[in-house]
Parts: structure tokens; C-alpha cells; sequence
């Protein structure tokens, strides 16, 4: 593989990581502040899973950068 091929696919990866952890996080935080709002007495537990669910979203994006800075240890 050629540098700039891999720097292509790196910016492509790194580029969906991002936007589906976005989109993911954004799902998570409007129909949690949805069930919160239609249910009040249990938003302390939807609070603690949508924390939760968040963390686990970025942990997959930071995986995604891991490799991003592997590959680039190949160019």
C-alpha cells in the first residue's frame, strides 16, 4: 500500500468512527431525556445507563483512533 492510500483510509475511518458515534450519542441522549421526561421517577436509573451507554460509544471511537495511529505507523 502506498502512504497515500493509507492516509485515505485512515481519514475515512476516523471520519465514520466520529460520525457514528455521534449519531449514536445523539440517539441515546434525546430518547433518554424523552423517557426521563414522560417518566420522572426513574430518571436516575436512565441516567446512570445512558452514562453508560455513552462511555461505551467512545470507547468504540477510541479504538477506532488506536488503529488510525497504528496505520499511520506504516506510512
Amino acid at each position: 500500500m502506498t502512504s497515500g492510500t493509507i492516509a485515505l483510509a485512515i481519514g475515512i475511518m476516523m471520519g465514520l468512527c466520529v460520525f457514528g458515534t455521534a449519531i449514536g450519542q445523539g440517539m441515546v441522549a434525546s430518547k433518554t431525556m424523552e423517557s426521563m421526561a414522560r417518566q420522572p421517577e426513574v430518571a436516575g436509573k436512565l441516567q446512570t445507563a445512558m452514562i453508560l451507554a455513552m462511555a461505551l460509544q467512545e470507547a468504540l471511537t477510541i479504538y477506532g483512533l488506536l488503529i488510525a495511529f497504528m496505520l499511520i505507523g506504516k506510512v
